[in-house]
């Protein structure tokens, strides 16, 4: 699995708080490593920011009516209307927005020349049924199966990059710095550099009122819930796609491709629940599915609570530097019981964040103190299985490991068992971490997971340290 090293922000590479950010409307991305949110373009219409209201709304509009124009032209796959088409649906990777997928970078997924291919012949179908409509490109993402939330985003923002551009030329000179010209296809305009990457490479700003965790044409609630709340759209999708909620699967999706694909009411049917769905982007504020303010809330709670570590003797014994990694964990612990950090690990109405906020935030916490004390033990996050490697030089083998759980696991105890073992033998290391969290749910989780320990202890079995953190929210003092 890939790693994370860096969880820099744009506010902190800038000296700025991150409300400043908020005020203006700028999303505030990490920089070495994607966030999982996307541009969507059907937010395009209620952005607060003339550029994209207009410019982009006018760019988008004007690429696909060119797209329909020469699909409605064309009357074989090798006329000219038919690759001129698919030149203008030949997207490449956009570096520099730093949303999506990507672990350890910030490339967009772009469109390969199958899948283009693949993308025009069905647009082709919805044309020849009277389609006009440009929404009816990202629509198809509903029943295509290639065609995910990263390829959505890459899509708009290739098509919309001149209001792109002219969006970060204002912010840029609203925040008095200076950018740099950066070639973007054919054009050339005035970016931030990102100098956490190793190619020179621009930092898109993108406004925040354009993101979703998710593009509405891939929402499967939202748009039932739409459908549902009007009479007339209800009886339309019931009539021509009725079973459009039950595509899940990708044998349902090829069904469902041919439902929506049967008739012009039948796509009409379905765009017409997609325009119906509440224009709402993702809250970066209060970032409920803890996508962003893992990254800009470390350095604030590390800097408010500093920690001094000793910097073990070179070259680094693995002892040494385990002692080092064992202080974090009992810093990150003060930090979770004593100090508000809790409150990261929750949703409102105190609900638990996904399990992935608690690793990311340990990761960002682990690496504002390595820091923040000049260490050479770089902490790096596995974002497939959420386990902190501690790298102890570069070019040594041994790693220091820990794992981050949630009392909310099913697998708790499995994992402690076996998964780390696993993980120490592939990585060479002779030291690991369970860390656990407790944010309810833990049950007798807790007590197994003591009698694995103790038995395996008083077999001098080779077991990791078992650390297990306070997470429950506590009442005021007022109201205990």
């Amino acid at each position: 699995m890939p790693k994370v090293r860096n969880p820099a922000t744009l506010s902190g590479l800038l000296h700025l708080e991150p409300a400043r950010l908020d005020a203006i409307g700028v999303f505030n991305p990490t920089l070495a490593i994607d966030t999982k949110l996307f541009v969507d373009p059907l937010l395009f219409s209620n952005s607060r920011h003339r550029e994209i209201r207009v410019e982009a709304v006018n760019q988008y509009r004007q690429h696909f009516e060119t797209v329909i124009k020469f699909l409605v032209a064309t009357t074989s796959s090798s006329d000219v209307a038919w690759r001129t088409a698919r030149r203008l649906l030949e997207f490449h990777e956009l570096p520099g927005t730093c949303l999506g997928y990507g672990a350890n970078s910030i490339t967009g997924s772009g469109f390969g020349a199958k899948l283009t291919e693949r993308y025009l012949q069905v647009a082709k179908q919805i044309v020849d049924l009277g389609i006009r409509d440009p929404d009816l490109f990202p629509a198809m993402a509903l029943f295509e199966e290639a065609v995910g939330a990263d390829r959505i985003s890459d899509m708009a923002t290739n098509i919309v990059r001149g209001a792109l551009a002219t969006f970060n030329g204002r912010v840029i000179r609203e925040l008095g710095l200076k950018g740099e010209l950066f070639e973007l296809e054919d054009d050339s305009a005035e970016f931030l550099a990102n100098p956490y990457q190793k190619r020179r490479t621009p930092i898109i700003l993108v406004p925040t009122d354009i993101l979703r965790k998710l593009p509405i044409a891939h929402d499967w609630d939202d748009i039932a819930d739409a459908a549902n709340k009007n009479s007339a759209l209800r009886r339309a999708v019931s009539k021509h796609i009725g079973h459009i909620w039950a595509a899940k699967t990708r044998r349902d999706k090829n069904k469902l491709r041919t439902e929506v694909l049967a008739s012009r009411d039948a796509f009409q049917a379905l765009l017409d629940a997609i325009h119906c769905v509440p224009l709402n982007a993702y809250s970066t504020a209060s970032d409920p599915d803890g996508l962003v303010l893992w990254a800009q809330k470390a350095p604030e709670y590390t800097a408010r609570h500093p920690l001094r570590l000793r910097r073990p003797s070179s070259p680094y014994k693995l002892e040494d530097a385990f002692r080092v990694v064992i202080k974090i964990v009992a810093q990150f612990r003060h930090l979770i019981e004593q100090n508000g950090l809790s409150r990261e690990l929750y949703k409102e109405r105190g609900v638990p964040r996904h399990e992935s906020t608690a690793q990311r935030l340990f990761f960002a916490i682990a690496h504002s103190y390595c820091q923040a004390n000049n260490l050479d033990l770089s902490p790096e996050v596995d974002t497939g299985s959420g386990k902190i490697d501690f790298k102890l030089s570069r070019g040594f083998e041994e790693r220091i490991l820990v794992e981050v759980k949630l009392s909310t696991n099913s697998r708790l105890v499995s994992g402690y068992r076996t998964q780390l073992e696993t993980y120490k033998a592939a990585e060479q290391t002779t030291r690991a971490i369970y860390l656990v969290i407790d944010v309810g749910g833990f049950g007798s989780k807790h007590e197994r997971l003591l009698e694995v320990r103790n038995d395996a202890q008083a077999r001098r079995a080779p077991l990791s340290r078992l650390e297990i953190v306070d997470g429950v929210i506590k009442p005021t003092a007022s109201k205990r």
